[in-house]
């Protein structure tokens, strides 16, 4: 078995020998994108961790994003210049080193229509370039992201084939990062963190913290005990408050739309659709992989209680599909929309509406010794991990050694010329594609032609039985909604999550029993 593999054979015996067992180095509170990027860090550095989360790997906002990895054009707008660099600075990190195979670049086009002056174009020509400065100032090679253009009214219309053209006279063509899907970037993160040795315990719920460590309870078998640390990181995003009381935080709610790809036809580029008397405000339509389109994204204060899963409101759906409908003809409408979700932002309280405040994050020592890492973003994850690890070692007097993972590829990475595998899990996969298969047919026996082909008879679901397999054996499902809605995004449209559940549970049953570890580890 991989030492990066993660299932719930080792989640159950790792978590028995850390519960009331010795102190770690490091105890990290939280597996979203901060959580398994600070285990990573510090396992990295040489330094014994264990990270916890209530529920599974990317389970609170890390999986609700745009799925964009920015480069900060919209912070340097705002005269925020230090977060717009550090964005182009990670997002190089990430495209290039980190995570080639989930990350690729993304045509976006905005276009220019009759509501859109000479001038407002002028000024977001401006800002594109500069934008393309902050690329340079990354060293991001052209390869990976090229120029930004002006484009013609044919060539507009060629990249978003379902646009209004009515009054249309070209359009502005930039690119940024996208990925693959950002609860696949926390999962292969958490596992290059097991690799390292890392303790990754999923389902294990902290009840109180202090700078010595935290008292938790397994939510599979109901077991509690203390976890001791001679530091501690608190990652949980939204909910640090509940941690650790005197943090302050301003969360706002993200919504996106769920389209089929049929609803817009051949769209092979973003559409940026300007939001009518804002400035550098767009909603996005984001063309997928797996053949969806996501349209967001809403910017709304959500001072209400955290909820473990946050709800679109009617207001943020209908507002989504008016901006967007004024660039694309015929514009969609509510029976396009299969499904929707959306995410609260953990930014730090100031004053002024919640699209206006920065997404600087920040590191917070409690008084009793929790070190706290708030406020950021997906792209900026590495610089965030960074600086909490610094601060956690600074505090405790570890001794660790420098950071690495500027540097440091996350399993899947590297290059994939002359690796033979279904280009789905190549993109998926990277160089691990191969070991999906494999581990499948070891598996089940079953023939490579079965477990490539989409789960279900439905086009709309092209999943395969053999990343099912590999979500259990190897990136710690626990149950079918791990599989469903973070390993896979199936669970994304109703409609899709409910043809596809049985073929969840299958993956569930074989993985499981041919691991040894069976249905009570679950």
């Amino acid at each position: 078995m991989s030492t990066t593999a993660l299932n719930a054979g080792r989640r159950r015996r790792e978590l028995a020998d850390s519960l009331d067992g010795p102190p770690c180095d490091l105890l990290v509170v939280g597996l979203g994108i901060t959580g398994v990027g600070v285990a990573l860090d510090a396992a990295s550095r040489g330094l014994s961790v264990v990270a916890v989360d209530a529920h599974d790997l990317a389970f609170g906002t890390s999986r609700w994003s745009s799925k964009l990895v920015h480069g900060g054009l919209r912070y340097l707008a705002r005269g925020q210049v230090g977060v717009a660099h550090e964005s182009a600075v990670e997002r190089h990190i990430l495209m290039t080193r980190t995570a080639q195979h989930l990350s690729h670049p993304l045509p976006m086009v905005i276009p220019l229509t009759s509501s859109v002056t000479g001038a407002q174009a002028l000024t977001t020509y401006a800002g594109l370039l500069a934008g393309d400065g902050l690329r340079l100032s990354a060293r991001t090679p052209r390869t990976v992201l090229p120029r930004p253009r002006r484009l013609s009214r044919s060539e507009t219309a060629a990249l978003v084939p379902g646009l209004a053209t009515d009054g249309l006279r070209g359009g502005l063509l930039s690119w940024d990062g996208q990925l693959e899907d950002d609860a696949r970037l926390v999962v292969a993160l958490a596992r290059t963190a097991a690799g390292r040795g890392a303790r990754v315990l999923t389902r294990t719920r902290v009840t109180s913290l202090d700078g010595g460590g935290a008292e938790v309870r397994d939510e599979l078998s109901g077991a509690t005990g203390r976890l001791r640390a001679r530091a501690v990181v608190n990652a949980t995003g939204v909910w640090a408050a509940d941690l650790v009381p005197g943090i302050s935080l301003r969360p706002s709610r993200g919504t996106h739309l769920v389209l089929r790809g049929s609803s817009l036809p051949g769209l092979r580029a973003a559409v940026m659709a300007p939001v009518p008397h804002e400035s550098n405000r767009f909603v996005f339509a984001l063309p997928q992989a797996d053949g969806l389109v996501y349209v967001g994204v809403t910017d709304v204060p959500s001072d209400s209680a955290i909820p473990d899963v946050a709800q679109p409101t009617r207001e943020e759906v209908d507002f989504l599909l008016e901006v967007i409908g004024t660039a694309l003809a015929p514009a969609p409408t509510r029976a396009d929309v299969v499904g929707a979700y959306a995410g609260l932002r953990p930014l730090l309280r100031a004053d002024g509406r919640t699209a206006d405040l920065s997404r600087r994050h920040a590191v917070l020592t409690s008084s009793d010794g929790v070190v706290s890492v708030v406020g950021g973003k997906l792209t900026t994850y590495r610089r965030m991990a960074e600086d909490g690890v610094d601060a956690a070692v600074a505090l405790a007097g570890l001794a660790a050694g420098p950071c690495l993972t500027g540097s440091l590829p996350a399993v899947g990475a590297g290059p994939l010329s002359g690796i033979s595998a279904a280009p789905r899990l190549l993109r998926k996969y990277g160089v691990e594609a191969g070991a999906v298969l494999a581990t499948a047919q070891r598996t089940t026996g079953l023939p490579e032609e079965e477990l490539l082909a989409p789960v279900t008879a439905s086009a709309s679901v092209p999943v395969t039985r053999a990343e099912l397999l590999w979500g259990v054996s190897h990136e710690g499902a626990l149950d079918s909604a791990d599989l469903l809605d973070r390993r896979t995004r199936v669970g994304l449209v109703a409609e899709d999550r409910e043809v596809t559940e049985p073929i969840a549970r299958w993956a569930l049953e074989a993985a499981s029993s041919a691991e040894g570890y069976g249905q009570q580890d679950r």
